[in-house]
């Protein structure tokens, strides 16, 4: 008779879980890299500059409608300063901004961000954890993500040393004063996806 209870508490208890759990179903939303936008601030003592970065592909991983992943590949190269106009030191900011004092484009055309973890905290809002790749060297980030539609945001602060770029930085040298550039720059990321 126990034999009996137990072999039917067993069956009874597969049977729940097997129809509690779904298997997930995990679809993959590429990113339409003409309509998507990346805008950079960086700050320095005297002020900021600010510009865009062209996104050259991305995915995001959904569960129904809930985001799980996402993979991004952005074109160093294009970087560009949109607060100066030509002829007035953006071809020059935008000449630096390629050397090796900070982005090194020649050798590292891309920079990558690939989610580690994705959290929900609210109706269509997520923590996201991620390996952001600079210059050949990952480290993580934390950021929030929204989702609407067909729509995502997301506004990311990059400390720029975790990534070998110490130009200008006053945490490396004290003489700068008035020139120090902050460690810290702004992405703010609109993504359209299909």
């Amino acid at each position: 008779m126990k034999k009996g209870v137990l072999s039917v508490a067993i069956a009874l208890f597969i049977g729940f879980t097997t129809t509690a759990t779904e298997p997930t179903t995990s679809e993959k939303k590429e990113v339409n890299t003409e309509t998507s936008s990346i805008v950079w601030k960086g700050y320095k003592f005297a002020g900021s500059h600010n510009g865009t970065i062209a996104l050259k592909s991305g995915a995001l991983l959904f569960d129904g409608d809930a985001l799980t992943g996402g993979e991004f590949v952005v074109d160093m190269t294009s970087i560009s300063v949109s607060d100066l106009k030509a002829g007035k030191g953006k071809e020059k900011l935008e000449g630096h901004l390629n050397t090796d004092d900070f982005f090194g484009t020649a050798n590292h055309n891309t920079a990558s961000l690939v989610f580690t973890s994705v959290t929900p905290s609210g109706k269509n809002s997520y923590e996201v954890m991620g390996d952001l790749t600079i210059k050949g060297i990952t480290k993580p980030v934390t950021f929030a993500v929204s989702v609407y539609g067909n729509k995502a945001t997301a506004t990311l602060k990059v400390d720029r040393t975790n990534y070998n770029i110490h130009y200008g930085s006053s945490n490396f040298t004290d003489t700068l004063k008035d020139k120090a550039i902050y460690d810290e720059f702004d992405l703010v990321v609109d993504l359209e996806f299909l």
